[in-house]
């Protein structure tokens, strides 16, 4: 089968779009499919425009990212009507490709009356909302024509239950959950990282809606324990004054980018880890952290509510994670369970499942 993955930046870029769309195009080609992945990245890429990666055809466009959100780069609409896939998958709600790609599937579709429709597939990562005043307005006027490509794409494919519910919410859409994978094996092989006292573990981009701000006050009621805080971000300098403030500059460590080959063994030497992100659309440090066997404490914000029934993880209400000893009554209750407690989807379960929309949406045409 010929696939075409539309997508707002791919590899080396880093993110869990990326890593998703990554996994699942690598993966289908070596299930002997076909597969090329149309960007928006070119200017910002350290890639060529056009390249083969693992096996996978990537086409890079010129576009704009104002704020370095949207990515418009209109260049996808022609690439994408002048496709012969055989499936279109777009991804990223939040970011105009998708709607792109939509719009090039229609013109395609007009093209090629008579020889059969083109089936569009839908995977919009959604989180609602996001932690941009500026940019929320930006996507309430987006809303429209967002929710038109949704409703046009003949599957949608959500990775959380909570992602399901606000899709059907807010456009009205029924979406199949298939959630996001994991290489399972490589968190629980790795060697726990070195450590001369018990750390907390905090992993994705510095902003303010990610919540680093208060797992760092936290430490004020946790005297035995330091941070740990992996990624970069806008708000890099800000949480270090943060540091400095609440007293605790001395417990918390800053590693900036980390590399994917060290992320495990950070999770596994961890004693628990801590996200009070207030948009998510999965949660996936989460699974990462829960198959290296570090439990977890998680804000009751976004997808992150799906995590919180397993017996791995411990919650906090969303608007209690400004209060430091409620949050550190939750580390100091997660650090006494066993993780994983159940199974974790890995990235041959995703594609597989994939797979199986492809063909019942192709079959439908």
């Amino acid at each position: 089968m010929r696939v075409l993955q539309v997508t707002t930046r791919y590899p080396p870029h880093t993110g869990g779009v990326e890593t998703h769309v990554a996994e699942l195009a690598e993966r289908l080609v070596a299930r002997g499919h076909e597969v090329t992945v149309l960007t928006a990245d070119a200017r910002s890429a350290d890639a060529p425009r056009r390249q083969r990666r693992n096996g996978v055809r990537v086409v890079r466009h010129r576009g704009v990212a104002p704020g370095g959100a949207f990515h418009v780069a209109p260049g996808v609409v022609r690439s994408v009507r002048d496709s012969d896939a055989d499936v279109v998958h777009a991804h990223n709600y939040h970011s105009l490709p998708l709607l792109f790609a939509a719009v090039g599937d229609e013109l395609g579709t007009n093209r090629r009356r008579g020889d059969g429709d083109r089936p569009l597939v839908a995977t919009p990562h959604y989180h609602g909302a996001s932690a941009s005043d500026r940019r929320d307005r930006l996507l309430s006027l987006y809303r429209p024509l967002g929710g038109w490509a949704l409703r046009r794409a003949d599957a949608v494919v959500a990775v959380s239950d909570w992602e399901r519910r606000a899709l059907r919410r807010d456009f009205g859409v029924d979406a199949r959950v298939i959630p996001n994978g994991l290489d399972v094996e490589r968190f629980a092989d790795a060697t726990p990282a070195d450590s001369e006292r018990p750390y907390l573990l905090s992993v994705g981009r510095l902003e303010t809606y990610k919540g680093v701000q208060h797992a760092i006050r936290t430490l004020t009621e946790l005297p035995d324990y330091d941070l740990v805080v992996a990624g970069s971000g806008p708000d890099a300098d800000e949480l270090r004054r943060v540091a400095r403030e609440a007293g605790v500059a001395d417990r918390v460590e800053f590693l900036g980018y980390v590399a994917d080959a060290d992320l495990p063994g950070l999770y596994a030497g961890a004693s628990a880890f801590v996200t009070l992100s207030g948009f998510e659309a999965y949660g996936m440090t989460v699974a990462e952290a829960l198959a290296a066997g570090t439990p977890c404490v998680v804000r009751e914000a976004g997808a992150l509510v799906d995590w919180v029934e397993r017996a791995d993880v411990v919650s906090i209400a969303d608007g209690d994670q400004t209060n430091p000893r409620t949050v550190a009554d939750a580390v100091e209750a997660a650090v006494l369970l066993d993780a994983p407690s159940e199974p974790l989807p890995t990235w041959e379960d995703v594609v597989a499942e994939t797979e199986g929309v492809y063909e019942s949406v192709v079959a439908s045409q």
